[in-house]
């Protein structure tokens, strides 16, 4: 893994904790997530980690977590997550990355989520992401509007700032009419 993922992870992690936020994530040591957590308590944050019970194998789950639950299965496990945050960050990641990533774009476009959801496109990662995305908007899969409820943005910094003056935009139709 190029290092200027863990240290985008490191530097996201950093500025949670020491804004006084709180990490709610997938509950994970490895890899970005792992780094991300450890950041947000070296900055004196607190964690929440939700990780499927099939996870729980000697070191996979962050065990430092301020709060870890265990769910039955990925489904529950991102609906909890949903359910207790605020904003919705992403880092790169895989496939489940991308699936969450999709999934909080749709619940925004029914209005079900209001919180912002930013990407860090760190090193350029998510370049084909973003140019797939505007796929959708012009062979009109999409409405262009929905572009603003992902913005990939290149730095976790400005990841935080887009989240901190976030204001929900008004709902409108998923639909083409």
């Amino acid at each position: 893994m190029d290092g200027s993922y863990l240290a985008a992870a490191a530097e996201m992690g950093a500025l949670i904790g020491g804004g006084g936020h709180v990490l709610v994530f997938g509950g994970g040591s490895v890899g970005l997530m792992g780094a991300t957590a450890r950041a947000v308590h070296g900055a004196g944050g607190r964690v929440i980690g939700v990780i499927p019970t099939f996870m729980n194998k000697p070191g996979v789950p962050y065990l430092d977590c301020d709060e870890l639950t265990f769910t039955k299965d990925m489904r529950e496990r991102k609906a909890l997550m949903m359910e207790m945050s605020d904003a919705f960050i992403a880092l790169p990641g895989g496939f489940g990355t991308l699936e969450e990533i999709s999934e909080v774009i749709t619940q925004k476009q029914f209005g079900f989520i209001k919180a912002p959801l930013a990407v860090v496109n760190t090193a350029g990662f998510f370049d084909l992401l973003a140019a797939f995305f505007e796929k959708f908007y012009s062979h009109r899969f999409a409405k262009p509007v929905f572009r603003a409820t992902c913005p990939f943005v290149a730095a976790p910094a400005e990841a935080m700032a887009y989240i901190t003056d976030y204001t929900p935009p008004a709902v409108t139709s998923k639909w083409f009419t």
